[in-house]
């Protein structure tokens, strides 16, 4: 017997296997990433568009020893469209505040723009530029999303340690489903985790130091952002002041209308 005719046909018999693995592998990821949502089915961006959110904002008032909460209605409209000095599609946001009722006019809040690129979506507001979403949309994948930022980046605002590494914060899609926030229902919704620590909370008479640093985004299929949580403070009670204070802010804000 010709002793090359096994191995030719071991040889062939290896290469077809390898070739049908190749080619299922192949269609496992064409169909991984098409099962994978787009970016801009959970922010669709168009100049026009605009969401209308109720926010609750936390300040600290009397020389930072009372808190308070601030509430509004908060408007965010898509502008204009132009480029970016990469040539990436840019949308100039305008923002507009009125009374929480929505009995008072709109009065102009400043702008920001949303970037989108190919991988990656941008926010650059007050020149500080964040990656809100990151393809592939799914469950568990992180990302880097303040890595742009300056060192500390409040540092002109607020005099707290809170802000020391925001750069090393791991965005990740915690979960796809429906959520729910003072009686208005969202379906369909894309949840993007920052961060959640605290510390020595809840405050007690004794407590000295404490911190809460909270941050999550979350949006909804065709619509856009419907909720946002974004909370940086710190308490101190030092025996030598006449009482407690805070430094940091505190922002809740969740959609009541949309176009």
């Amino acid at each position: 017997m010709n002793q090359a005719y096994p191995l030719m046909r071991l040889f062939y018999t290896t290469f077809f296997s390898l070739v049908i693995l190749f080619a299922v592998s192949s269609c496992g990821t064409e169909k991984d990433e098409f099962a994978s949502p787009k970016m801009s089915d959970y922010l669709p961006m168009q100049v026009g568009k605009y969401i209308i959110y109720r926010m609750d904002s936390t300040v600290f008032t009397n020389l930072n020893t009372v808190i308070e909460v601030h509430k509004y209605q908060v408007k965010h409209e898509i502008a204009s469209v132009t480029t970016d000095n990469l040539n990436r599609t840019t949308y100039v946001v305008n923002r507009s505040l009125r009374n929480e009722d929505g009995t008072s006019g709109w009065q102009a809040n400043g702008n920001y723009t949303v970037v989108t690129a190919d991988d990656q979506t941008e926010v650059v507001d007050d020149n500080l530029r964040v990656l809100k979403l990151h393809i592939p949309l799914r469950e568990g994948f992180s990302w880097k999303g303040n890595r742009h930022l300056p060192l500390k980046p409040y540092k002109n605002m607020f005099t707290f340690s809170a802000d020391n590494d925001m750069q090393s914060w791991d965005f990740y899609y915690d979960s796809f489903g429906d959520f729910s926030y003072e009686d208005n229902n969202y379906q369909d919704v894309l949840t993007v985790e920052k961060i959640d620590e605290s510390d020595n909370l809840p405050i007690e008479p004794s407590t000295t130091i404490a911190s809460r640093i909270r941050s999550v985004d979350r949006y909804a299929y065709n619509i856009g952002l419907v909720f946002k949580e974004y909370t940086m403070w710190e308490y101190q009670n030092n025996p030598s002041a006449p009482n407690p204070t805070y430094t940091g802010f505190g922002v809740t804000m969740w959609m009541i209308e949309h176009n």
